[in-house]
């Protein structure tokens, strides 16, 4: 049964959430044979590829399906709100980060009770909505974080981009472009998630450790040099991962750190790209984090319905339906069958299917609702290094000092 009120710890860590949700619409309600999915993307329409799958799932269930598309921060603070009420939706597609704190308070049910198997996917995918040996829910699909480079810029530095594999020969070949005139690199440090999002490649290659910020300093040591060579321009401090790409399409950049969903603007920026894997500090690919939700089913007060939901998820995240909904989405896929049938009708996707295998979950090594209170002081130690107001020591020092 499910209870009358979310746990205290989840209302307080969403307190803020919560009370501007209960200003908004009523979530809708259903009828006995209709069935509410919820996702993060509102900018899929019902002619979409990733609506009419859900409809096909909810015809093999049986049940018509009411979508509701939110974006992804009002998305969580609806389920909260209607989690409380007892009106949570059927079937709930959410960003990975969140998974763990939805199921620590309740609002989620296990895979083992939900009839859902991750079997197929990915370990290190499923690993993000693993809490407590439980996993919750099953992704459905992954984005992760690579370099673009201007094959132009490249060449006219004399730079082979296959001969970046390690921070040594990444600094190498930044000192060539700027030698020649160009502009090395652009990413995103600011202070806020997509700061920490775009820094754990780097401190995840040095072998840094999230419960041990300063075993990451020669990552932060690494871009704060990048700023005082030039190699990188002041802007990344304020820059989203949206602006950075800006930067990159004028031209001037050799690389850019960024994700699968630019594919689309690459094509269109006006000159030849490639992309490669980021570099962990002594070779191979750095572990970037996943991007992507899970498709999960909240706690419902009645167990059939909880059974008919789970099917409805197991359907969308199945490998028949995935391949269409995934490339509707510009996801890699969770399911390694499905990635090589990506590949296969587009090979520029393979290295992003070395570097999602290469991923993890900010959220994983069973962090869960640790996590956010360990980004925020490295977002904070990041910006701190970087405009010069501490050292990359001190600042991942005081960093992990705020955490505890």
């Amino acid at each position: 049964m499910f209870p009358a009120t979310l746990p205290t710890r989840l209302l307080a860590a969403f307190g803020l959430v919560v009370s501007v949700a209960a200003c908004s619409s009523t979530p809708a309600t259903t009828t006995p044979d209709t069935f509410s999915v919820w996702d993060p993307y509102p900018q899929f329409t019902a002619e979409s590829e990733w609506a009419k799958t859900i409809d096909k799932c909810g015809s093999e269930a049986g049940v018509k399906i009411q979508r509701q598309a939110y974006d992804t921060t009002d998305l969580t603070s609806k389920v909260l709100l209607a989690a409380q009420q007892g009106t949570a939706p059927h079937v709930l597609v959410l960003d990975n980060p969140v998974v763990s704190t939805l199921a620590e308070g309740g609002v989620l049910k296990a895979n083992s009770e939900a009839g859902l198997d991750a079997s197929q996917v990915s370990p290190n995918l499923a690993a993000a909505g693993t809490l407590n040996g439980q996993t919750y829910g099953v992704p459905i699909g992954a984005n992760t974080l690579a370099l673009y480079y201007n094959k132009a810029v490249l060449s006219a530095a004399g730079v082979d981009p296959a001969s970046v594999k390690d921070w040594d020969s990444l600094n190498a070949a930044l000192a060539k472009v700027k030698a020649a005139g160009k502009k090395g690199i652009t990413f995103s440090a600011i202070g806020t998630e997509e700061g920490t999002f775009q820094f754990l490649p780097w401190f995840w290659g040095a072998n840094g450790s999230l419960t041990d910020l300063p075993s990451g300093k020669s990552a932060l040591e690494l871009w704060k040099s990048w700023l005082d060579n030039g190699y990188a321009p002041n802007s990344i401090v304020n820059n989203t991962q949206t602006t950075s790409w800006q930067e990159f399409a004028t031209g001037e950049y050799a690389f850019a750190e960024n994700g699968t969903w630019q594919l689309g603007n690459a094509k269109k920026a006006g000159f030849e790209y490639g992309v490669i894997p980021i570099p962990g500090r002594t070779g191979g690919t750095a572990p970037a984090p996943t991007g992507g939700e899970f498709v999960t089913v909240p706690v419902q007060n009645n167990k059939d319905t909880e059974t008919k939901a789970g099917r409805i998820a197991t359907c969308l995240t199945a490998p028949d339906k995935v391949l269409a909904a995934d490339t509707a989405l510009t996801y890699i896929s969770a399911v390694p069958s499905v990635q090589q049938q990506q590949v296969s009708a587009q090979p520029e996707l393979a290295v992003w299917v070395e570097a999602v295998k290469s991923a993890k979950g900010r959220t994983g090594d069973n962090l869960g609702t640790k996590y956010p209170k360990i980004s925020q002081p490295l977002w904070g130690a990041v910006q701190a290094a970087l405009t010069g107001a501490k050292t990359p020591e001190a600042a991942l020092r005081d960093a992990q000092a705020a955490v505890k």
